[in-house]
Order: C-alpha cells, then structure tokens, then sequence
C-alpha cells in the first residue's frame, strides 16, 4: 500500500480554499451589487439619476432652462399621481421648490415608494435634489391626498460643459410603486389554548 502524497494533499487543499473564497466573494458581490449600484447612481448621476446634495450654490447664473414634471404610478398603487404644476423655467443654480400631489383611492392604507430619472440622462449629474418625497416611503390613508415637496436645482457647472449649451428643457419623471406590507407572524398560542 502506497503512502499518501502530502505535497498532492496540500496543493488539493489550497485550490479547494480558493474556490471556497471565491464562491463566497461572489455571492457577496451578488448580495452587495444592487445597493452598490443605487449608491453609485445617486452620487454621480449615471443612469439619469439626479444627485441628492446637501447644499445649494451661492448664486445662479444668467442662463436660463426649463424642468418639465413627469408622474406615473405602476399597476397595483390605486393611487393617482401628479405635479401642481407641469413646468417651471429656471435660471441655472436657482434652487426651486415644487410639489407633486397623491391621491390614495383605496379603502384601506397603502405604502407606495418612488423611482425617480432626469431627461437626458447626462444632465443626471447636474441636476440636484435637496429635498425629496423619492427619498422615503410615502404612507396614505383610506382616501387621503398629499401633497410632497421637491427641492431642487441645476448645477452652474452645466454651463461651463460645451456638451450640454444645446440643452435647453430638462424632464424631472417620477414612478410610484406599490411597496408591499411583510406577511403578519402567525399568533402564538396564547394563555389557556392547548395544543394537541
């Protein structure tokens, strides 16, 4: 009988350990990948998503542009959706307050939760959300209407990119989604209840 080759053991032993790793490193890069992404997105306005900033610019600038209001609601929020107002003109690094009104027709309370994009989608790293109901869960009561703010402004630094001089409308689109409520725990046996 032949004694067990160590070297071959060992080599058998590092490579099983390295695909262990990498298995595990990909199913946290699977697991980690889409709140990567929405970071990613909201901090530099890939995908035509506006950036949440903290501050506003100190002035605006001469060069006026136009935001277009955009409202959906998907299918399964018996909501109706809208802007007060469809279009503000602006002057670049003017920070602008606007509102978008919901209106819940359900009987009963519903949680819905908003997507949000910029057109064209380049303009999505100059267009800044200081205040947003996007950033948050929106609760409505049996019949209730809300109304939600939107802070927001373009960065003066949209002026200064020859790419964009063309650019002279912006549409702000919103998209509700129902946000389902977790299933309610199944009661425990209380006092005095047998089970058999």
């Amino acid at each position: 009988m032949r004694a067990p080759d160590h070297s071959l053991l060992r080599r058998h032993r590092v490579v099983a350990l390295a695909c262990g790793v990498f298995v595990a490193a990909m199913v946290g890069a699977a697991y980690a990948s889409v709140p990567l992404y929405d970071w990613f997105c909201r901090t530099t306005g890939f995908a035509g998503r506006p950036v949440v900033a903290t501050v506003a610019p100190v002035a605006p600038i001469g060069r006026k542009i136009t935001v277009r209001f955009d409202a959906n609601v998907a299918p399964g929020l018996p909501w109706t959706f809208a802007p007060e107002q469809r279009e503000v003109e602006l002057h670049i690094g003017e920070t602008v307050l606007v509102h978008y009104v919901a209106t819940s027709h359900s009987d009963k309370e519903s949680v819905g939760s908003a997507t949000y994009n910029v057109s064209p989608p380049e303009i999505g790293g100059f267009f800044n959300k200081l205040q947003c109901f996007c950033f948050t869960e929106q609760r409505l009561a049996a019949g209730e209407r809300l109304t939600m703010p939107v802070v927001f402004f373009i960065d003066p630094a949209l002026d200064a990119d020859p790419a964009f001089n063309g650019v002279q409308s912006i549409t702000l689109s919103y998209t509700f989604f129902a946000v389902q409520k977790p299933a309610k725990p199944v009661a425990a046996a209380g006092e005095g209840t047998r089970v058999r």
